[in-house]
């Protein structure tokens, strides 16, 4: 079984290569998901982003799920950055990446690897404050937080009272150390439907 993330726009020409591969498919509605059924014993589920369910056995109703919201938001973390924004649909309202120097591990015994832990770990809770910042000033108030990155450093950052208001789906995604690239393509895979595949 293989999994791929859709764009929305892309979704019918996918459904169209899907059938001319695996012959006439029929479409069902199965947990939320949009189930296809080919003729040669291939299938899929189509799970709509955002945490959300198809409501009809039909392409359309997917494409209509994978909309995204009037005003959601989106979090990355890892120890080196974060990279926060809000959106408004398609569109970026506001933004901020920011990097932040952790340590590396040191093969230092002793003392000295006790010093270097705490320094790191006195890093990384400066990096995640900061990040638990900007993502208060920016997201707080957003309806939906789609977020990303490494588990502990979002955990972390979502522990801030000011992002109390935010309701947390469909993550997190894998990223590498933000950048505004990361993030560009993080915002696309975020409201791409996740297509689990199975060829005969």
């Amino acid at each position: 079984m293989t999994s791929v993330l859709v764009p929305r726009e892309r979704m019918k020409r996918w459904l169209e290569n899907f059938e001319d591969r695996h012959g006439a498919t029929s479409l069902s509605v199965e947990g939320g998901r949009l189930h296809g059924q080919a003729a040669d014993g291939s299938w899929f589920d189509a799970a709509p982003p955002f945490d959300r369910s198809v409501e009809e056995a039909t392409i359309d109703a997917l494409e209509s799920a994978a909309v995204p919201p009037d005003d959601w938001g989106i979090l990355l973390v890892r120890k080196g950055g974060f990279a926060v924004a809000r959106l408004a649909g398609d569109e970026i309202v506001e933004s901020k990446v920011g990097q932040r120097h952790v340590q590396g591990r040191t093969k230092a015994g002793g003392q000295s690897q006790q010093r270097f832990a705490r320094r790191r770990d006195n890093q990384a809770r400066a990096a995640y404050e900061a990040a638990a910042d900007h993502a208060a000033r920016i997201v707080g108030t957003a309806g939906l937080l789609v977020t990303g990155g490494d588990r502990a450093a979002v955990r972390s950052v979502l522990e801030d009272a000011r992002l109390a208001a935010t309701t947390v789906v469909a993550g997190p995604l894998r990223v590498p150390d933000p950048r505004r690239a990361v993030l560009e393509a993080a915002i696309a895979d975020a409201s791409s439907v996740r297509f689990e595949v199975a060829n005969a």
